[in-house]
This record gives structure tokens, sequence and C-alpha cells, in this order.
């Protein structure tokens, strides 16, 4: 029987428990742990035998994320349902637990919406992290590993094909302003205090699903990414998409991004965290890494790639650039390769692939009526059956 366990009540979820997982002492606590990245993150956690709890406002996610992640994982997750600007809520939590370290997804991450709101961008970002910091400090947490993003880089210097880690940075929009204004904040923090191991991971595009077609993206309202927008037009729930901008000096005229499969992303953030407590141990340093396939993917390939998975023409429209949209981000992965071993290896059409089965077996998403149908694919799943 898996669990999750809140402050107001306790969920359960029936599934077979497998005793051959080798339970680890550490306990890491993840913010933003009920959203699509941090999802992901925690089931590759608590598949490795980490304990796991997590924060999450469920402003843009959805409880029930976590009830599937348990299930398939048949493992228990601590929830903790609140805001990381309130300090009091975070020093309950910190005191209630003894955490090894901290993986920090909470944030506002939509660019577009930041141009409009850039003060509740500033806000919720960086004022959430000073928070968590204040709280880590106080409770002598010293691993962390921030979800930061390759929007802190702005606009690429010309002639550049990849970003290394070493570029410039000059976001273009408030989302990246702020997620750099939080790096700036960590780096300080790992000065003023001896041996807190803390990484930086600037990543490019996730999408994708964990094949199970389990858990997904699920954001509650508009978007602020492609790949809902593509997969709501392959499903006919909408008419057409609309590409923003078709005039970028790129291959096709469409802006070009590194895409990464989340699994992906969720297996470098545990390679950051081992990283994170490699470094506590020696002195502490702050360390960033790209996390991305090194590999430049246009909007309208995207399109075409969905199309072949699907077998559904997917129909789109030119509009206007989006204000702050660049027209090409590509990682140069290799520090993290060469230093944390790691590397994406899932491809475009496993992407596409992944993300389309997740859209069919959860036509609702999150939604509590598609529930039952989990209960027998969670089954199926831990016993290595994804039909």
């Amino acid at each position: 029987m898996s669990r999750i366990r809140s402050q107001s009540e306790e969920i359960l979820v029936d599934d077979d428990s497998d005793s051959s997982l080798e339970l680890r002492n550490e306990h890491v606590l993840v913010t933003g742990g009920a959203g699509y990245i941090g999802s992901h993150t925690v089931l590759r956690l608590l598949q490795q035998g980490y304990k796991v709890s997590v924060i999450d406002n469920l402003t843009n996610s959805s409880q029930e994320s976590l009830r599937r992640v348990a299930a398939v994982a048949s493992s228990t997750v601590y929830f903790y349902h609140g805001d990381l600007r309130d300090f009091a809520f975070l020093d309950r939590v910190f005191s209630s637990q003894s955490f090894w370290g901290v993986i920090h997804f909470a944030a506002l991450k939509s660019a577009p919406e930041s141009v409009a709101k850039p003060l509740d961008y500033y806000d919720v970002n960086v004022g959430g992290t000073l928070s968590l910091l204040q709280a880590m400090v106080k409770h002598g947490v010293s691993r962390l590993v921030f979800s930061s993003t390759a929007a802190v880089y702005g606009t690429p210097r010309s002639g550049i094909d990849v970003i290394p880690e070493t570029h410039e940075t000059h976001p273009a929009n408030p989302y990246g302003r702020t997620k750099l204004a939080t790096e700036y904040m960590i780096r300080d923090v790992v000065e003023a205090y001896p041996n807190f191991g803390a990484v930086l991971l600037r990543y490019f595009n996730p999408v994708g699903a964990h094949e199970s077609g389990i858990i997904g993206e699920d954001p509650k309202g508009k978007p602020g990414n492609l790949m809902p927008f593509v997969l709501q037009v392959a499903a006919a729930t909408r008419g057409h998409l609309d590409v923003t901008g078709t005039d970028w000096p790129t291959h096709d005229g469409s802006g070009v991004r590194d895409f990464i499969h989340v699994v992906d992303l969720a297996d470098g953030h545990i390679a950051a965290l081992e990283h994170a407590d490699k470094i506590a141990r020696c002195e502490g340093s702050c360390d960033i890494f790209n996390m991305g396939t090194g590999k430049g993917t246009s909007v309208l390939d995207m399109i075409h790639e969905m199309e072949r998975v699907t077998g559904r023409s997917i129909p789109w429209k030119a509009s206007q650039r989006r204000p702050g949209d660049v027209a090409r981000v590509v990682a140069d992965p290799t520090s993290a390769q060469q230093i944390l071993n790691w590397s994406a290896r899932k491809s475009l059409k496993h992407m596409c692939q992944d993300a389309w089965r997740w859209v069919q077996t959860n036509p609702s998403g999150y939604h509590p009526a598609d529930a039952v149908k989990t209960q027998k694919k969670v089954r199926d799943v831990r016993l290595g059956l994804t039909a």
C-alpha cells in the first residue's frame, strides 16, 4: 500500500509493494514536486531509494500526480501544502524532518506572462527562494539543486551554435532575470557559508512524459510552452497552432530550441544532487550545468515529427513573435557529460511518442474522472507492462 501523507490527510493507493528496493537514509525535499518536472524527478528519486517530501502550493499542479508517483514507485511521498514565501510554514516543515538535500523547482515560469506581471515573478521566484535559503541555513541543510533556465542567456552571441555555461547572461524577459537574480543569491550564500554545495541547472525545453503514460504535463490555464499546444491540436481540442514568428534567421523561419525529454532531465537532477553532496564535502562551491541535448529543433520540425508519430495533421498559422523570444537557443551539454556523467538519451521521436501516449491515456489530464483507469495502469507498470 503506497501513501501520500499531508498535514491534513493520508491518501492510500492500492498496489503491490516492491520489497527489492534498496532504501537510502537520505531525505530529499522537493519544492514544486507536484508539477511537471518535479513529479518526474520525485518518481526517479523514489525509484533510487531516496525518502522524499514535497512542498507545493498546487497553483499550477495537481496532487494527483503525486498519488500516481507513489503508486508507480510503491513508496511514500510526504506532502506539505504551502507557499515558500511563508517562512513560518517553511520553518515548521524543516523542524519536522531532517532533510539531507533540497531540489528547488517551485516558480512561475512563463516568459510572456512575466512581461505582463514582472512583480509577481520577482515575488514568487526570488522571494520564495530567499525564504527557502533562510530555512536551509537555519536548519543546517547544505545541499541544493536549483532549477534555473536557459532564459538567463538571452540572445546568443553571433556565430554561436551551442551555448556553453560561460556565455554572457543577458536575459530578455523578467522570467529570465528572476532566475539569474536567484542564481546570484545562491552563489552569495555559498560564499558566506562553508560546506554549502549548490548546483544550478540551466535547462532548455523539457517535453515528453513518463513512458507509462501515468504522469505528464497538465498545465492549468494557458500553457506557457509549445508542446501542450501541439498536443491539443493533434487531439482535436484546438483548431490550429499559432507559430509565434516565422521570420527568424533559422533554416525554416521558426524558432529553434533544444528540446529535452523530461525523464532525462529528472535523471540530470539526481546526478546534480549527488554532485552537490560531493562538493559540500569539499568545503562547498556553486557549479553550473546546462541540461540539454545539444541538438536544435525548430517549431516546425517539432510539428512535423508529431504528425509522423500521431498520423494526424497539425494545422498551423503564422503569428507575431512573442515579447522576450529569441531565434535560437541550443545547449552545449559537455560539462554535464564530463562532470556529472549525465547525458540526454531520448530522441525527438521518443519525446513525441511519450507525450502523445500521456494525452491518449489521460484526455482530461489529472482530472479525478481518469483516476480509476490509473489503478490498473499503475499495477501494470510495476510489473513491467505499459500497454
